[in-house]
């Protein structure tokens, strides 16, 4: 049970209350209103007729006649009048409150001639005391107060369970409508659409929906945004090399001499935009979760060691070199073009950058069910606001010391989205003393997030 629930349990609760307290003030009020109408009513010329006229029915004609009378009394305020036997019973079996019954006595002993107080013998010989009893500390006898107060109580209820509903049903839906005009705006292309500043500090289960919402706006509003600045980036990209063709094309008509120079230089160039929209398809195909090859069983440190030993021969040519030491093995279930691409990117790229004479350190080994790939430089690494900046495509590291600026920016974005499709992380670090580290981890087991991105 959430915190939603407890918040209408105790508004529930708290109606009911209310609805007490109220009803018990009002009944009050009624009985204190009836004890007053009731004390004028028990004295005065009023209760002297009406006493009087009840001995008289009753001595002509006894209780039939009474009751006949009682029934034909005009008004809703007829005083409630007794008539007592020698016994001190009403002859209608009504409740005789004993302290009237013997004030009265006493009134009629003291030959008191007060109003509301008869002694009457009857037809049938008896003889009867009629008054009209005031309120005492015994109370008034039953009356239909109580019909009356439940029914107040059902309206008081009523009026109360509509007003607790009304809140509730604006405090409940006041923020859904606010989400839903947020969704509306979103629709529309409204990205920076946020909620929470409109729902406020709410404590319950809508506003965590608000923050879910909130959250989702900004994921999208990234990913859109990422999507421009990527579109932005494929155009500037494209534009050199057909610009460098364009110019190849002019120089090739201009001058006839130069042409089979110009046609290495046009080839070179559909190289670069071959791979270039090579690498774009990869990562497109990365980004949608569209899996090109099967998966199949791989030896990890065997493929680390194919993808090392070729970067070590292009590195030799270069003046650098590369160091690879492994530890444990590691078998799992993946895509080994997919794989084999990221371990080269990462690799290549760092021998790119490091400095000459220098090696790039490739360290592998086996920590709690993971497959633990480090890969270290000793270039000039990057700044710490760059370094999760350099797995977005069309970004390169910020400092070039080796004066090495060849690629796209891709190579980092296609190796972080293929080692997450295989459910892993990839994270970057400065290390001591000079240089980028990029940690790849892979799960050894099925189960690890096969087919799941992880939180990055």
């Amino acid at each position: 049970m959430g915190r939603l629930f407890w918040k209408i349990f105790l508004g529930f609760w708290l109606t009911l209350v209310l609805i007490a307290i109220g009803v018990g003030l009002a009944v009050h009020i009624y009985n204190q209103n009836r004890i007053e109408a009731i004390t004028d009513l028990a004295a005065g010329p009023r209760a002297s007729f009406v006493v009087n006229a009840t001995a008289l029915a009753l001595a002509q004609g006894g209780p039939e006649s009474v009751e006949s009378l009682f029934r034909s009394w005009p008004g809703q305020r007829l005083p409630l009048v007794l008539i007592v036997d020698e016994q001190g019973r009403d002859i209608f079996d009504r409740p005789v409150p004993g302290v009237a019954l013997e004030r009265a006595r006493e009134q009629l002993r003291g030959a008191q001639m007060l109003s509301g107080v008869r002694r009457v013998l009857g037809h049938n010989g008896h003889e009867y005391v009629i008054f009209i009893p005031r309120p005492g500390p015994e109370g008034l006898p039953q009356t239909p107060t109580r019909q009356m107060s439940l029914g107040f109580q059902l309206v008081a209820a009523l009026i109360a369970s509509l007003l607790f509903s009304a809140i509730l049903a604006w405090y409940l839906t006041r923020p859904v409508r606010h989400l839903q005009s947020a969704a509306h705006r979103l629709a529309r292309g409204e990205l920076a659409t946020r909620v929470m500043p409109d729902i406020g500090r709410r404590r319950d289960e809508i506003a965590d929906l608000g923050r879910d919402f909130d959250h989702m706006a900004a994921h999208l509003q990234a990913l859109v945004s990422a999507q421009q600045r990527l579109l932005h980036d494929v155009s500037h990209e494209l534009r050199s090399p057909l610009a460098r063709l364009q110019v190849a094309v002019g120089l090739g008509r201009q001058q006839p001499e130069r042409l089979a120079g110009m046609l290495e230089r046009i080839e070179r160039e559909t190289g670069r935009l071959d791979e270039l929209v090579g690498e774009l398809l990869t990562l497109s195909r990365l980004e949608a979760h569209v899996d090109q090859e099967r998966d199949e069983p791989l030896d990890l440190p065997a493929l680390l060691e194919e993808v090392v030993e070729d970067a070590r021969f292009e590195a030799e040519a270069a003046g650098r070199g590369v160091s690879l030491s492994l530890a444990g093995e590691a078998q799992i279930q993946g895509k080994p073009e997919l794989l084999r691409r990221a371990f080269e990117n990462v690799i290549r790229n760092a021998v790119r950058y490091t400095a000459p004479q220098t090696d790039v350190a490739v360290n592998a080994a086996t920590r709690t069910g993971r497959f633990v790939i480090q890969v270290c430089d000793q270039g000039p690494g990057v700044s710490p606001a760059a370094l999760e900046q350099i797995f977005e495509p069309f970004v390169r590291a910020d400092g070039d010391a080796t004066g090495a600026r060849e690629g796209y920016g891709l190579g980092l974005a296609i190796a972080k989205r293929a080692v997450m499709a295989h459910g892993g992380i990839v994270e970057a670090s400065n290390r001591e003393g000079g240089g980028l580290c990029i940690e790849l981890s892979l799960p050894m087991s099925n189960e690890a997030g096969r087919g799941k991105r992880p939180t990055e």
